[in-house]
């Protein structure tokens, strides 16, 4: 009788709990995974947030933190699509979501991975040295795969007014990131540990030199590394122009006036040439177009070819020019052409990493399926082999072209090949007005300081701009105005340990982070033997 009085509803009994007050709880990870991503985003370059980037990490550390791993792959996933849908839309400005979407899931896979081993490394000592090892391990793999990776998002590109920037002079990108996700994590294990402390009173010395380590130690290498921010001209100085011709229209449909283009950055340089000898700017040593400045085949139209030359002819200086390159067979080559005002074409350059679905088009039936723009690619574009250095006017320039800025080797190996001064010629026109532009001005920012290194970008819409080695931006032009930049720029030849190691700290903290995922698995391994 009692059991079935229970049963109705004896009024002795607790209520069950309200669904909703079961519900909230359950919710608050994984809202707190995309808010987690949001706020990596939004750290990100136009805005001047880059210390969000430290909460953010610390709010994954508590999604994470000794969670199961299938829990933290969820998680991952949810903290990478908020990250990364936002951070990538640019990439659907012309042909729709699809792609954008796609992209974006991708690159939220890679970091929903590494979540499974951040979660994984977090029952260690000392777990935030390992999962920031994690972190970095997931952006190399991430920077390589597949079809020749896709670094966009490295959490070091959003760091260029940060007060870490120094460090990557010391150990280059890789370490960068490294350091300010340790700072997150570290910032996480301290609140836990004041908690556990506040709760029973146990506040273990070993473990608070520990957490004191991870947030004070980056911090104090980057100001430790601040020497070797250097804006000094080593090698005297080069006035250097940049032109931005603008270009007839916004989208993908900007190349249907190539002539326009073309017409516009030489028109613009001509303008250039008769303020020189107004005296209104000084006279260039050289000149540089940016990426795309003439789509038209200079080597087999005849009429581009007299427009550049006209217009290099009139500056009288050596002038770098963004083409398409159309060879009787084979494969398109995205080049750059130092052009001599004497003797015409003489050096060139074709670009390294070329761009998937851009460029060339993997799989194309498969993402036809999903998008027709897919036929806007007709013929691929093949990749360069040799590294980009022109000794322009006496000053050996390295040239990487747009979409290389995003890999270390790609910039570093100029500098390796002796340049003194760093050009990254781009073209944003099939971007709009989005944060494409801002995102990849920033890299050329922590670049300039990786390998203290003037640069300069010249790009077809804006923003072009002139950096000096210490990361500051002197000269910048305004979007989809036409104008050219003359500034004189620092040249340096000595190398930063950053440049000196190359790959190799990237492969200690891959490395570590290996070690720290084994060593997990290793213990898993004894405690099922053990059961």
């Amino acid at each position: 009788m009692s059991t079935t009085i229970a049963q109705v509803g004896d009024p002795r009994q607790p209520a069950p709990a309200p669904r909703e007050g079961r519900l909230l709880p359950r919710l608050a990870r994984p809202a707190a995974a995309v808010l987690s991503g949001a706020m990596l985003y939004a750290s990100f370059p136009p805005r001047p947030l880059w210390w969000l980037v430290l909460p953010g990490f610390a709010l994954l550390g508590w999604v994470l933190f000794e969670r199961r791993l299938r829990a933290a792959f969820g998680l991952g996933l949810l903290a990478g699509l908020g990250f990364m849908l936002p951070l990538l839309h640019w990439t659907g400005e012309e042909v729709g979501p699809v792609p954008w979407l796609a992209l974006a899931a991708a690159e939220a896979l890679f970091v929903a991975v590494g979540c499974i081993g951040i979660s994984a490394v977090s029952r260690l000592a000392c777990w935030p040295l390992w999962a920031a090892a994690v972190w970095t391990l997931d952006e190399a793999v991430r920077a390589r795969v597949p079809f020749g990776g896709f670094p966009w998002g490295k959490i070091a590109f959003g760091q260029a007014d940060s007060v870490f920037l120094p460090l990557a002079a010391l150990g280059g990108t890789p370490l960068l990131s490294f350091a300010v996700v340790l700072c997150g994590f570290g910032l996480f294990e301290a609140v836990r540990r004041f908690r556990v402390h506040r709760a029973t009173g146990e506040l273990p010395r070993g473990a608070v030199a520990a957490v004191a380590a991870t947030v004070l130690v980056p911090v104090a290498a980057a100001f430790a590394a601040l020497p070797l921010v250097d804006d000094s001209a080593e090698d005297g100085t080069a006035t250097v122009a940049a032109i931005q011709g603008n270009v007839p229209r916004l989208g993908l449909d900007f190349n249907s006036q190539r002539r326009a283009v073309l017409d516009n950055h030489a028109n613009r340089t001509e303008q250039l040439a008769r303020d020189v000898k107004a005296g209104k700017v000084p006279q260039p040593d050289f000149v540089l177009w940016p990426e795309n400045s003439s789509d038209l085949d200079p080597y087999r139209n005849a009429d581009a070819r007299i427009v550049i030359d006209d217009a290099v002819k009139a500056i009288g200086v050596p002038t770098v020019i963004g083409a398409v390159v159309e060879p009787d067979t084979g494969k398109l080559r995205n080049t750059l052409i130092q052009w001599d005002p004497d003797k015409g074409p003489v050096n060139t350059y074709d670009k390294r990493h070329i761009q998937p679905f851009g460029e060339y088009m993997p799989m194309r039936s498969f993402v036809r399926v999903f998008s027709s723009d897919v036929d806007r690619v007709q013929r691929d574009f093949g990749p360069g082999r040799k590294v980009g250095v022109f000794g322009l006017a006496g000053t050996s320039v390295g040239f990487v072209t747009c979409y290389e800025a995003a890999f270390d080797d790609a910039v570093r190996d100029t500098v390796e090949h002796g340049a003194q001064m760093i050009a990254v010629p781009s073209n944003n026109a099939t971007f709009g007005r989005s944060e494409m532009t801002y995102q990849q001005l920033a890299m050329s920012r922590v670049r300039a300081v990786e390998h203290s290194r003037s640069v300069v970008v010249p790009v077809t819409s804006g923003v072009s701009a002139v950096i000096r080695p210490d990361g500051t931006i002197v000269q910048k032009t305004k979007m989809f105005t036409p104008d050219a930049l003359v500034d004189e720029v620092p040249l340096r030849s000595s190398l930063t340990p950053a440049t000196r190691m190359g790959p190799l700290p990237e492969g200690l903290l891959a490395l570590l982070a290996v070690i720290g995922l084994g060593w997990v698995a290793a213990r898993a391994a004894r405690a099922r033997r053990d059961r």
